[in-house]
């Protein structure tokens, strides 16, 4: 999942060191900021997150842009990041494992193209957040982690919020679904070192994946679209998420 590097307790500005009485007022202020509580002030956060962080960087999809303005993103994130549920970061779910910042969920989710009838295939399944808005998007969404704790909770968590569509599964990501494929599109929220083969062949003819691919600091997010028996694949954007656990950590 996506991390945004920040430099935290950084008080030079150049070759000049901050005053500090500044840096005690930064700090003060800081501490006044209200966290949202009521579901109608997390509504306001989710709206401000659209205006402010999704269409100034491109996200145009309005099927996409309503799914992200709808989904409960406090639901998925740990209480004591509840008032942070908004921020454009990554953040923490536990388990060495993160929910991605809003703007990769949403990008990620546009460059599926996808249609209310179809069928999508997700790995790497964290807190379910991804999976809900993709839930809002299609007409069924199978989504698959290794991590058991996280599985479960994340299964409890899509029903509780009534996502009847999401289906979820402990397992190897890197296998895919086999029995409940082919799948129109197929998003992974974690990097192998290449592609797997087993997702590139439950992949439907005409459909779509998106994809990081690579180790460490060296990501590249994949676009691959499968015409034939050719897979059309494009470099998008320099990512940074977990890696693939299982199958493919032994590659």
């Amino acid at each position: 999942m996506w991390h945004r590097h920040n430099i935290a307790g950084a008080f030079y500005f150049g070759m000049r060191r901050i005053p500090q009485w500044l840096i005690v007022a930064v700090l003060v202020a800081s501490g006044c900021h209200h966290e949202p509580t009521s579901s109608s002030e997390f509504a306001a956060e989710r709206k401000k997150m659209v205006e402010e962080q999704l269409r100034p960087r491109g996200i145009r999809d309005q099927r996409v842009l309503v799914a992200m303005a709808k989904v409960p993103r406090q639901e998925f994130v740990s209480q004591n990041q509840r008032g942070q549920s908004y921020a454009d970061s990554a953040l923490p779910i536990g388990h060495d494992q993160t929910i991605s910042q809003p703007f990769i969920v949403a990008y990620m989710t546009e460059q599926l193209h996808l249609q209310p009838t179809d069928r999508v295939l997700e790995i790497g399944t964290g807190s379910g957040y991804q999976a809900a808005v993709l839930a809002e998007l299609a007409k069924e969404v199978y989504t698959i982690e290794i991590i058991e704790p996280l599985a479960k909770d994340a299964s409890a968590r899509l029903a509780r919020l009534g996502y009847r569509n999401a289906h979820v599964k402990v397992g190897d990501g890197y296998q895919g679904w086999p029995e409940a494929a082919p799948f129109d599109a197929i998003i992974v929220t974690c990097a192998p070192d290449k592609v797997p083969q087993p997702l590139t062949q439950q992949l439907k003819e005409g459909g779509r994946m998106i994809i990081p691919v690579g180790t460490g600091l060296d990501q590249q997010l994949y676009l691959l679209e499968k015409k034939g028996s050719e897979l059309a694949q494009t470099a998008i954007l320099p990512v940074r998420f977990v890696p693939m656990a299982g199958e493919a950590a032994n590659k």
